[in-house]
């Protein structure tokens, strides 16, 4: 049976980093994807070239077009909210300091015109600690269950899995000088909260394009950023590091970590 699946993220690249094996894998099998995005990342990091003339949300809507075009998305909606940048007290109006409910509205009315089986959302640190991914929980699990969604899954990480890439790494002098494990103590998910590891080894084609669709976002006048790191690894690296990814399934107890997303949905039908 097909279902629908509403993927909401905070800015365009997210929907690569943390969901593209997992939707490219899902409109692969016959599965309708939909890709809601809260803002345009106009406030994000990129080279000089990018941001001329105020023209950084427009490059990064052209990225996300063409991501979710690689990935196999049939729809893609802006929410055209601001974009809270990285700064520990955003400004008034923007994505992350507006009321869950106004915030809401357009994504409830997505999912019932839609009638979405499902929805992803992110952790409740938000992965990272990004204003506007802690505000994407806040407001995709008030919009999920408003809407009556009958599966909400949060898009998150193996904590223990990036602490021990940290550790490795950080081995190599110069590489991660200001990255420490215990910054990472209370980001993303640890690993026996986890319901779902999602094999999208297959997949790691759309994933790369999907990637390399987002240029703006691998770009910098000062140093590599991840984007453009991820980038570099050959094709059987990148499937072999970026090969697998994880969610939590609201409702449901952890155990074996499940590889097929719509498992609940399959049990109820």
């Amino acid at each position: 049976m097909a279902y629908t699946l509403v993927s909401f993220h905070a800015h365009p690249d997210d929907e690569a980093l943390l969901t593209g094996g997992t939707l490219a894998r899902l409109a692969a099998e016959g599965h309708r994807v939909v890709l809601a995005v809260a803002t345009d990342g106009e406030a994000g990091s990129a080279a000089a070239a990018y941001r001329t003339a105020g023209m950084l949300a427009a490059y990064r809507r052209d990225e996300l077009d063409r991501s979710a075009a690689a990935l196999g998305c049939a729809r893609v909606v802006r929410f055209g909210f601001l974009d809270s940048g990285s700064t520990r007290r955003p400004r008034e109006g923007t994505f992350s300091r507006m009321a869950v409910e106004d915030a809401a509205a357009p994504l409830i009315a997505l999912l019932r015109e839609e009638r979405a089986d499902a929805l992803t959302i992110y952790d409740p640190a938000g992965g990272y600690g990004h204003p506007d991914h802690r505000q994407v929980h806040a407001v995709g699990a008030y919009a999920g269950q408003r809407a009556g969604t009958p599966l909400v899954l949060e898009a998150t990480i193996d904590r223990a899995l990036i602490q021990r890439l940290i550790r490795l790494v950080g081995a190599i002098p110069g590489v991660l000088p200001e990255v420490r494990v215990a910054d990472y103590d209370g980001a993303y998910s640890p690993a026996p909260a986890i319901t779902h590891q999602v094999d999208v080894r297959a997949y790691a084609r759309q994933k790369r394009a999907a990637f390399r669709a987002h240029a703006s976002q691998a770009s910098s006048d000062h140093g590599q950023r991840t984007l453009g790191l991820l980038l570099k690894l050959p094709l059987w690296m990148f499937r072999l590091v970026l090969g697998r990814e994880w969610y939590v399934e609201h409702g449901r107890l952890p155990g074996k970590p499940l590889d097929d997303l719509f498992a609940s949905l399959r049990t109820v039908r």
